[in-house]
Formats: C-alpha cells, structure tokens, sequence
C-alpha cells in the first residue's frame, strides 16, 4: 500500500542576526523520517521544544521567510514541492490547530465550515459533518464565543473533515480538556483514520496518544529518535532509551525522572543528542548514528534494546 506520507532525512533551520550584522544559521529539525499509511495514525510525540509543530509546518509549507528545509516530503507518491502544498493545503492536506483561535471570531460557526458557500448541498453537508460529531444544527448559527472549549475543538475538525482530506494533521488538539473530553476528541481521529485517512497527531502526551495511534515516532532535539508500534510500549520493546524515559516517566509507570534536560537549537552536536543525559554513553555516541530498522521499528541508536 503506497503511503500517504513520507518524510525523510527532513532538516529545518532558520537564518537569523547574531552580533551585529552577522548572519548565523540555527539548525532546529535535523534528519528527521516517518511514514503515514492510509488508515494508520501516526503520532508525534516530544517535549516542547522538540520540533513537533515545525514538522507540520513544513509539510504544510507555511514555514516564516528565514526558514531553510531540505530533505523529502512525499504526498501520494509524488514530491509535495511549495506550490503543490499551496494547493492541496486546506483540501487534501488538512491542519486542525492547537488554539480554538483559529476560529474567526466574528464569522459564525456554518460559515466557517462551508467557507462561504450558501448553497443548499453546502448547508447539508454542514449540518451533516456537525452531526457526525455530535453537534446540533443550530450550532451553524452560533459564534466561536458562544462555544465551550470542547465543541469548539469538535468544529474545528467538523471544518476539517468537510473537505474528505487524505491527510488530517492534528497540532496538539487537546490543551486544557479533561482527559474525558480529550480521549473524545482524540476518537473522532482514529474515526478519520478508520475511513482512511492518514492522520499526523502532534503532541506531548504519550499516555493520550497512544489510546489511538498505530506508530508512535519519539522526538527529541529536533530528530527523530525512535518509531515504534503502539504496542511496543505496553510489550516492552523499546528500543531508545529516551523513549523507554518518556514511559517511564508516566505516574502509572513509577513517574520516574531523569537528570538533565533536552538541549536547545544549536547546542547539539553530529552525534545524538540524548548521549549526554544517557546511562548507556559511549564515545562513539559523539559521532554519526544511523538510523536503521531494529525489532520491528527504526531507532537513532548505536545500542539499542531488543534483537536485530
């Protein structure tokens, strides 16, 4: 089955002033991969920093104007180059955000969601995409303050889910709800997935996202350093040991810290960045680590758990 999404050996780094007029290049994203099958949900996980949002960023190709990116970003096989991302942005390729601000606050909610349309096949598939996520009719004549924050997020992605998109990217899509209306909202995801297709869930939560993901890729400074199945984590067979931290970190896990704390932009080296804060550094940790399969999932790692 031919991938939705691919993104390989994916850099991101902005020019910005140092002293003076000096230019200098701040390397945020650095050889970052993954892959979205139709029907699968992918999700992203890292602390804040990591490089989440840019990823979506760059697929979506509204990066700022001091942004440099290389690598591959591929979209139904094809090279998703600036000018085709404008235009299957907001049709094929979908953003649900992370704030309910993206909402026009002035406009009410129908509106939004036919994107100016006032036909009578575009007022039924509003009412019909509300419905599908538990929103009444008369939610079309309401404005975004009238909204409580769960409704709101639901018509975000009714407006996503208008379009049929082949590839839903869902920015951290939870903030400030209870974990009840949070795994609701998570659900109308894996139902986006389930009638195929690819959703990218960015977010900081591992607990939460894996109640729906398929894969989980683990972030970390800018790079990918593991993606595995879900089912890895509860399976124990977890290969980096940043990600066997993030699990271990979880209060059902024994929420046990570790010491240090993740570099920012620019302060990592060739080699990986979590050598510092790992109990299993070596020297050869400082140079180049490939990122090769391993147990069933790929790892930027030079020791890692489990069998080849």
């Amino acid at each position: 089955m031919e991938p939705i999404l691919e993104v390989k050996d994916l850099s991101i780094s902005f020019t910005q002033y140092g002293r003076g007029t000096k230019q200098v290049l701040l390397p945020v994203i650095r050889d970052l991969s993954l892959t979205i099958a139709p029907g699968q949900v992918v999700a992203v996980v890292g602390s804040s920093g990591s490089g989440k949002s840019l990823l979506a960023h760059g697929i979506l190709g509204i990066l700022p104007y001091n942004s440099h990116m290389a690598g591959e970003i591929t979209f139904l096989g094809q090279p998703l180059t600036p000018k085709r991302a404008e235009k299957v942005r907001g049709k094929e390729i979908v953003l649900v955000p992370q704030g309910v601000t993206y909402l026009d606050p002035l406009m009410k909610v129908g509106p939004q969601i036919r994107k100016g349309r006032w036909d009578q096949s575009a007022r039924q598939a509003s009412r019909a995409v509300l419905e599908r996520y538990g929103l009444g009719a008369d939610t079309e004549e309401r404005y975004p303050f009238e909204l409580s924050g769960g409704m709101a997020r639901r018509v975000l992605i009714a407006t996503a889910a208008a379009e049929t998109p082949k590839l839903v990217i869902a920015d951290e899509p939870t903030p400030g709800l209870d974990a009840r209306s949070a795994k609701r909202v998570l659900g109308h995801f894996r139902e986006m997935a389930d009638s195929g297709a690819g959703v990218l869930l960015i977010t900081h939560d591992l607990e939460l996202a894996l109640t729906i993901a398929d894969r989980v890729a683990v972030f970390y400074a800018g790079e990918t350093v593991e993606e595995a199945n879900a089912a890895d984590f509860t399976a124990g067979k977890l290969r980096h040991p940043y990600t066997r931290a993030l699990w271990n970190a979880l209060p059902q896990n024994g929420f046990v810290p570790i010491p240090g704390a993740q570099p920012g932009p620019g302060e990592v080296g060739e080699g990986c960045p979590f050598a510092p804060r790992c109990p299993k550094q070596q020297p050869e940790c400082l140079g180049p680590v490939p990122y090769r399969e391993w147990d069933g999932g790929l790892v930027h790692c030079l020791d890692p758990e489990g069998g080849e």
